[in-house]
């Protein structure tokens, strides 16, 4: 089952050092609707780990996490 999740927002943080993706993505979460999702691109290998721990303790969740090479691609949706 490939199922396409539609983002509200897109943010493109490749290139971009531990922890900066998480904390624009803690941000940029703020400018969407609670029950809209963030898409977030990250070239850091740190993210894997670092976003899934910043969902639990912000309340939002990781729909899902797709990796391209070494772009990771995840998928948030806000719940609070």
């Amino acid at each position: 089952m490939n199922e396409t999740i539609k983002a509200d927002k897109v943010m493109d943080l490749k290139g971009l050092p531990c922890p900066m993706p998480v904390v624009k993505v803690s941000k940029g979460i703020k400018e969407v609707a609670v029950g809209q999702v963030i898409e977030a691109i990250s070239t850091d290998p740190g993210a894997l780990t670092d976003f899934p721990a910043w969902a639990k303790t912000s309340g939002n969740q990781i729909l899902k996490t797709e990796q391209s090479g070494k772009e990771i691609h995840f998928f948030i949706k806000r719940l609070s």
